[in-house]
């Protein structure tokens, strides 16, 4: 979350990852530093240590969405 508050600060668009056990912790850091509108999105957890092939699949179903998020075009989907 720290990451995307961190772009979206430069006025560029961002989109956080948030992994599920986190998204709550992902909200509070968001609220706190006054950027509670950079979006969110959800990944499963966890994430870190899976097969390059698990993680290209999950880029792979992520990708439009995080485009459309990035244009503004689309609300967040918990994966």
């Amino acid at each position: 979350m720290r990451d995307g508050i961190a772009v979206a600060r430069k006025g560029l668009p961002a989109v956080a990852l948030v992994t599920t056990l986190f998204e709550a912790q992902g909200q509070f850091v968001a609220r706190a530093s006054g950027m509670s509108t950079v979006p969110q999105t959800l990944l499963p957890h966890p994430v870190a240590g899976t097969s390059t092939e698990a993680m290209a699949a999950l880029a792979e179903t992520l990708a439009p969405t995080l485009w459309a998020r990035l244009l503004g075009q689309a609300e967040e989907h918990a994966s």
